[in-house]
């Protein structure tokens, strides 16, 4: 008897190498996914701006990077004892100004820097609703949107639902200004599987919905990808048993089903073989030894450092240096 239907994701005509560079922006899933892509050495920049829901959000951040004007103070505000950005996540919050402004900037520049020759974007949309500044007066339609509500109270904000052709619009208007800077990148969309319960269950399908529309419209286009990380969740796996407590994030076991879906769909053969070398490595780093002085101990941790060796002469493009000290440190 089959309880679920499976189904495994078309592989891309062109998949990524663990060569080449990977900015990551949107949800938590976006998160998630780079951390593995980390773990696996791919050379990443993840949410420049913090994590971000919504499609103007995204694309204001990504088109920011290829202007370079870094932030002014004058792009801040005071709430909650806390000076904050409206086109950032609260994790730039600080008390001080200063701090703010410096911990944003830093992020930028990496940013502004990493596009310039990224070979791949892979953008995670949230949601399609938008939350726009009542204060605001705005200059153009998308002016007053905030990228994170900073807890402020809602009647400060109108709520909004984007349609389709809208959200079509702001991602092409967005990748036109990355190709104008970097022609070659490449882009992955997903549609986060988080549910966006807060705005209600009917709202929150028809956003998931708006969103999916508007990606397969875009990716008509050269060089558009879509990844259905959403399907595999929502209709693959269907099940509450693979959500966190709160039962809107996909947990742990859910995340790691859609990687393991994600790596022969998006990751091309040789990177593939590599990684499996570096996992290795990484299980031999998290290893919890009996006895860490005994001479069996020892010999692991020589024979590992001497893996790790090969392997960095082998792929000098690989960062290996923490792996090195810690295999080194440890047989000594």
């Amino acid at each position: 008897m089959q309880f679920r239907s499976e189904f495994t994701p078309k592989p891309f005509p062109v998949k990524i190498k663990i060569t080449e560079r990977i900015l990551l922006v949107g949800s938590c899933f976006t998160e998630q996914i780079g951390k593995k892509l980390a773990a696996n050495k791919f050379k990443i920049l993840e949410n420049p701006n913090g994590i971000l829901f919504n499609p103007v959000s995204i694309a204001k951040a990504i088109k920011s990077y290829t202007k370079e004007n870094i932030f002014s103070e004058n792009e801040l505000f005071y709430y909650n004892e806390l000076w904050a950005s409206k086109a950032h996540h609260t994790r730039f919050s600080h008390p001080e100004k200063l701090q703010t402004l410096q911990n944003i900037n830093i992020e930028f520049k990496r940013a502004a820097d990493f596009i310039q020759t990224a070979d791949w974007i892979l953008i995670t949309l949230g949601s399609a609703f938008v939350y726009e500044w009542k204060d605001i007066e705005p200059e153009n339609s998308y002016e007053n949107v905030a990228a994170n509500c900073h807890k402020i109270p809602t009647d400060k904000f109108n709520r909004r639902l984007l349609n389709p052709l809208e959200i079509v619009s702001i991602l092409e208007d967005m990748q036109h200004s990355v190709r104008s800077l970097n022609p070659n990148a490449k882009f992955i969309f997903t549609v986060s599987p988080v549910r966006h319960l807060r705005e209600g269950f009917i709202e929150n399908n028809r956003s998931k919905a708006a969103l999916i529309h508007a990606v397969h419209e875009l990716t008509n286009n050269l060089d558009i990808f879509y990844f259905p990380a959403y399907e595999l969740i929502i209709d693959d796996l269907r099940d509450y048993r693979f959500f966190a407590e709160d039962l809107v994030h996909p947990n742990y076991a859910a995340t790691n089903y859609v990687w393991e879906k994600f790596v022969p769909a998006v990751i091309d053969e040789p990177s593939q073989q590599l990684m499996k070398e570096i996992n290795e490595i990484n299980a031999a780093v998290n290893h919890k030894p009996f006895n860490p002085t005994s001479t069996s101990h020892k010999k692991f941790m020589q024979i590992n450092f001497e893996k790790v060796v090969m392997l960095s002469q082998k792929y000098p493009h690989l960062d290996l240096s923490n792996e090195l000290q810690f295999f080194d440190r440890s047989h000594h």
